[in-house]
């Protein structure tokens, strides 16, 4: 499946999607590309929550200007993004996959927008690593949909 979904993407590899999907103990009983978009959704959910509130904390330090300034648009990209999840997860499982598929494009582009706050301003963001992650497992639960579309 990872071979399927990840070797011919340029956002995700086959390293990246077996190492998200086996973190989730639900993979040992998955039985498709619904089940495994099921689980790349909720690992994204994960991910985007707990990035929120590291932004929230950031914020409430005492940091310098330009940081501030980017993860405050961060903030509410994030809040954005969060509401773009919050119908995904039962999407995939009443098949409503083209509309989960829009959402998960729509906030990839709000986490590269985050991201390039940080390169315009010339700071360095303390959230590349978890915008850069979330960014990937977007881009696998849509790979994985993709084939659950075929498949079904």
């Amino acid at each position: 499946m990872c071979k399927t979904v990840g070797g011919g993407s340029k956002y995700v590899g086959i390293d990246f999607c077996l190492s998200a999907l086996r973190s989730d103990n639900r993979s040992r009983s998955a039985k498709g590309y619904r089940d495994f978009s099921s689980i790349a959704v909720d690992l994204l959910t994960d991910n985007v929550t707990s990035t929120a509130v590291q932004i929230d904390h950031l914020l409430q330090k005492g940091i310098d200007a330009a940081t501030s300034g980017c993860l405050r648009l961060c903030q509410e990209l994030y809040i954005e993004i969060v509401g773009r999840l919050s119908g995904c997860a039962d999407g995939v499982k009443d098949g409503s996959f083209e509309l989960v598929q829009v959402n998960l494009w729509l906030l990839a582009s709000d986490l590269k927008k985050c991201e390039a706050g940080f390169i315009a301003s010339h700071v360095a963001s303390p959230l590349k690593v978890d915008d850069n992650n979330a960014f990937k497992l977007a881009k696998l639960a849509d790979g994985l949909l993709d084939h659950a579309t075929l498949s079904s």
